[in-house]
């Protein structure tokens, strides 16, 4: 499913026109970003948590020549899904 497919699909659930689940949906996937730019941990009951997590910093190895590389630290976005929606997918 993609943006326009979710757009759609909220407008029929909702009772929605396009438009406003459009905004609607925006307006939601603004707040999840910026609650996570905050190192917020964002927790929706049935659906699942979202969370940032460090990757530490770590020694790789680059594929073409072989030769040991520093990875930097990097800040990743984590999902875990609630206990509904998990049973849901089985």
């Amino acid at each position: 499913m993609n943006k326009t497919e979710l757009i759609n699909k909220i407008a029929e659930k909702a009772d929605l026109t396009k438009v406003d689940a459009k905004k609607a949906l925006e307006a939601t996937l603004e707040a999840v970003k910026e609650a996570l730019v905050k190192k917020d941990k964002l927790a929706l009951v049935g659906f699942g948590t979202f969370r940032v997590d460090v990757r530490p910093a770590r020694t790789g190895i680059n594929p073409l020549t072989k030769k040991k590389i520093k990875i930097a630290k990097k800040n990743v976005v984590k999902f875990k899904a609630g206990a509904d929606l998990a049973n849901a997918v089985k």
